[in-house]
């Protein structure tokens, strides 16, 4: 995990972060499920998956500056590139669906709730 983290380079912060909040954000609606979190839920999930969405694209952008730099016999260097940018995707993903799981958590307590009271 430690080595994914260093290959996603600086925009692995910024996922983490987010991630982070996601999920205390996904735990917060599990325990506590109200309406009231949805928005945050969604709101923080959008930032945590544009996070890693713009550490992908930075990461490509510098693959793809220096590319032109090597021979034509060495563009394969590209590849690499690619691999080393989708970290950030990848754990953008992982705090997605961990928040969805709390998610889907807090939604069937709720719904649970609602059915006993009725």
């Amino acid at each position: 995990m430690s080595e994914a983290f260093r290959l996603g380079g600086w925009g692995m912060y910024p996922t983490l972060i987010c991630g982070l909040m996601l999920v205390g954000a996904g735990i917060l609606y599990a325990v506590k499920p109200q309406r009231r979190f949805v928005p945050l839920l969604f709101a923080v999930g959008t930032m945590t998956f544009i996070s890693g969405l713009l550490g992908f694209t930075t990461g490509m952008i510098r693959t793809l500056l220096y590319v032109g730099q090597v021979g034509p016999d060495e563009r394969y260097l590209a590849l690499i590139g690619l691999a080393e940018s989708l970290h950030n995707v990848a754990f953008a993903l992982v705090f997605v669906m961990l928040a969805a799981i709390a998610a889907g958590i807090g939604t069937a307590r709720s719904a649970r709730s609602r059915a006993a009271a009725a």
